[in-house]
């Protein structure tokens, strides 16, 4: 008998361990915050910003 993905996911949570579910909880909790919001993902945009401004200028 085919079962649930959420009676899957329920059976494969209890048979997990402490440190596990940690890891689990940690993350879902990255995925939740968008990682790609981070301080390097912001200066990493602003630099590629200004080479295409650069980039753009040179084009005219």
């Amino acid at each position: 008998m085919l079962q649930s993905p959420r009676l899957a996911i329920l059976q494969s949570l209890n048979e997990m361990d402490k440190v596990q579910m940690d890891e689990v909880l940690d993350y879902i909790k990255k995925l939740l915050n968008h990682p790609e919001k981070t301080e390097d993902h912001k200066v990493f945009k602003k630099e590629a910003m200004k080479e295409i401004r650069k980039a753009l200028r040179q084009g005219q």
